[in-house]
């Protein structure tokens, strides 16, 4: 079966989830759940379950769904292929070259499908998809505009200064209420990487597990507006943690022990613990990853 290159992602998103729970065979996979957390369609889900099925990864019964058919661990070989074959190429390279500063803040069509070799309607894919994302937009004349995005050393500490000022205070809401069943999952894969996922996930994987993790207790707050400001973070952060994640792994194993502290706190109805330890956390990475090498510079 050929994927379209969404479905392809959905995929390679549903085989992370596997990972990150480590599922083992004969488990379940909602499609309900998984389109709710990868924030799509059934649609694509079901072709990139149906997908995996004739991979072998799944087993499918057309009255009860679909089942893992091997355990998740045991997939480091379907992954590393998935991640030989990125999404969509084109998103990679405009997205790479924006980070690098190599497009300047207006450009149009004309001068990327030349630039980049691609048809319009291909290039029209790629455009909704970051118009989506929230760092382009259509000008009000002609061609598309780039949008605020983080690009530089300042622009990455402004946006962990933004999160330690609304994530602790989401833990201090008077309307929060953490899920049973979302904290012993986040549990689970907080606790896989600390055990050494880390060294085996990809960046991708890493990157969805802190995000599904941040916005999982932003979303416990009962607050919609510090909800949606941690998913525009991590909208525009996705790009430079991809790079970060790439170049560095072991962090991400005291970044998964902080985390599962957090969560501790969280089971013991300590709040307040739980936002100074989320602070400590977000001042730890804005030192560590700002100062740290960079990740702006031509590749």
């Amino acid at each position: 079966m050929k994927l379209t290159p969404l479905q392809l992602r959905v995929a390679r998103e549903i085989v992370s989830h596997a990972r990150r729970e480590n599922l083992k065979a004969g488990e379940h996979l909602a499609e309900s759940l998984l389109a709710e957390q990868i924030g799509t369609s059934r649609s694509p889900v079901n072709v990139a379950l149906r997908h995996l099925a004739e991979l072998g990864v799944l087993n499918h019964d057309s009255n009860r769904g679909f089942f893992m058919n091997k355990d998740a661990g045991t997939l480091d070989e379907l992954v590393q292929d998935f991640s030989t074959k990125p999404d969509d190429p084109l998103y990679l390279q405009i997205a790479d070259d924006r980070l690098a500063h190599k497009l300047p803040d207006l450009i149009n069509e004309a001068d990327l499908m030349r630039l980049y070799k691609t048809s319009r309607s291909a290039l029209r894919k790629v455009l909704s998809r970051i118009q989506e994302e929230g760092w382009l937009e259509k000008s009000v004349g002609h061609g598309w505009s780039f949008q605020p995005m983080i690009d530089s050393p300042q622009a990455y500490e402004e946006s962990y200064v933004y999160r330690t000022a609304i994530e602790p205070t989401g833990l201090l809401s008077a309307a929060f209420k953490a899920d049973s069943v979302e904290l012993a999952s986040l549990r689970r894969q907080q606790q896989f990487i600390a055990n050494g996922g880390y060294g085996s996930m990809t960046a991708i994987e890493l990157f969805e597990s802190n995000r599904e993790f941040h916005e999982t207790l932003a979303k416990w707050s009962g607050n919609r507006f510090i909800l949606q400001g941690v998913r525009r973070a991590d909208q525009l952060r996705r790009l430079v943690e991809y790079r970060q994640a790439a170049k560095e792994r072991t962090p991400r194993r005291t970044q998964s022990q902080e985390h599962l502290a957090i969560l501790n706190a969280i089971v013991a109805n300590d709040q307040l613990a739980a936002a100074t330890l989320m602070r400590a956390h977000l001042e730890g990475a804005r030192k560590a990853k700002v100062y740290g090498e960079n990740l702006f510079a031509d590749k």
